[in-house]
């Protein structure tokens, strides 16, 4: 099997051009007016305002203003999924963090559990804080994120440590960036942090793949990675990473590029690259993938409607097996280890099938409440698992915080 490695192509702020979606793109060439949404389905044609925007990662500003206005007036179905948060402890104003200088994930010593409750912890604080303006919950949020920034030197171990730099990279940004401007929050602290002890692993991981075959790793692994670095690009208004991660989105070598995480289509249904494996990596993937696409939508790109909204097809294919109905499956080849050993799946997988996991809401109501499109199994699956929750609850493994969740509260329209 041939190796679909190349050395990765990033995008040049204003002096050059990344090859996107097909399309020659220069970060100065295609603006659209500061606030205004991106066009529908444009994909590979990224239309992002002159300066970041802020709040601008998974939640804008005008997400927490509907928020609260519906929390405040009692309405269903933001009051259920605001009540899932406060009855999750890790909301809890009095939660303890434990911050640690070396954290590892993989291998003997593994004690990243402490990190991932941790950032749960300071986003579901951060995100209470927000909705009900109680600072007690700002203030738990702040002090978390400063322990951490002013602890944590090392995220290391087996190659699991990739997912480590991906997963709570991308997680923790996201609280910081609601907590920006908080009284007391020491951002500049957290941007080190994030550049000097996560962001070398996810480039490691996104240019060299653990110096495995390039279609070794399941595609959570460069999405969980390709969500780190666009987030980090939006904290610290670093516009190179920004465009590294959506250029990596359409060009990206790797199985998180939208042409390999999403490998076969048939007809408005699109095969997810992990089908075949299980359908609770498959799930996570239409979470990973509706992460990055939330936080580029709210920075003006589009990457929703990329390539004829085939995010949406892998979503409404993954949706409609896990409900419990047949779909396609094509035959899917790929190489293992530094030699790309050949595999193959043949038939779909149904181990996991059925797993609840907090990841539709946020694409469902993309797609059929800004879009407008027909989304029939997105729309089922939605409704069996609303409302959703978060980290704790979903299991204390770290599988169960793979997604910060509470797409009930955060995004129906």
């Amino acid at each position: 099997m041939t190796s679909r490695r190349r050395l990765l192509k990033t995008a040049v702020l204003g002096t050059g051009a990344a090859v996107v979606g097909g399309l020659a793109y220069t970060a100065q060439a295609a603006r659209s007016t500061a606030g205004a949404a991106p066009a529908a389905g444009t994909g590979g044609d990224p239309v992002r305002p002159l300066a970041f925007t802020h709040p601008g990662m998974l939640h804008a500003q005008a997400d927490f203003d509907r928020m609260r206005g519906h929390v405040e007036a009692n309405t269903q179905p933001w009051l259920s999924g605001w009540n899932r948060l406060t009855a999750n402890g890790h909301s809890s104003a009095t939660w303890a963090e434990r911050p640690t200088a070396t954290i590892i994930r993989g291998g003997d010593g593994q004690n990243y559990p402490q990190l991932y409750n941790d950032v749960h912890a300071a986003y579901q604080n951060a995100l209470r804080w927000k909705v009900s303006g109680d600072t007690a919950h700002g203030d738990k949020a702040r002090d978390i994120l400063n322990a951490w920034s002013g602890t944590l030197t090392t995220v290391t171990g087996n190659a699991d440590r990739f997912l480590a730099s991906g997963i709570y990279g991308y997680q923790f940004a996201n609280a910081a960036e609601i907590m920006r401007g908080y009284d007391g929050f020491d951002l500049g602290r957290f941007q080190t942090m994030l550049m000097d002890v996560f962001y070398p692993l996810c480039d490691s991981f996104l240019v060299n793949h653990n110096d495995a075959c390039i279609t070794n790793y399941w595609a959570n692994w460069d999405l969980c990675n390709m969500a780190a670095i666009m987030s980090f690009g939006i904290l610290n208004d670093d516009q190179a990473l920004f465009d590294r991660a959506v250029d990596y989105f359409h060009n990206g070598e790797g199985n998180g590029s939208l042409p390999h995480a999403v490998p076969h289509l048939h007809g408005d249904l699109a095969q997810w690259q992990e089908s075949g494996r299980d359908q609770g990596h498959t799930i996570m993937g239409i979470g990973l993938m509706g992460t990055l696409c939330e936080m580029a939508w709210n920075q003006g790109v589009d990457l929703y409607g990329a390539d004829g909204n085939r995010f949406l097809k892998a979503c409404e294919y993954v949706a409609r097996y896990n409900l419990g109905n047949d779909v396609p499956f094509t035959p899917y080849q790929w190489g293992t280890g530094q030699n790309c050993a050949p595999r193959e799946h043949t038939v779909i997988s149904s181990a996991g099938r059925g797993q609840v996991r907090p990841v539709w809401e946020r694409v469902y109501h993309h797609y059929a409440g800004r879009r407008g499109l027909a989304t029939p199994n997105l729309s089922a699956i939605a409704r069996a698992n609303s409302p959703e929750g978060g980290g704790g609850d979903y299991g204390t493994t770290s599988g169960g915080f793979d997604e910060l969740g509470f797409g009930t509260l955060a995004y129906v329209r």
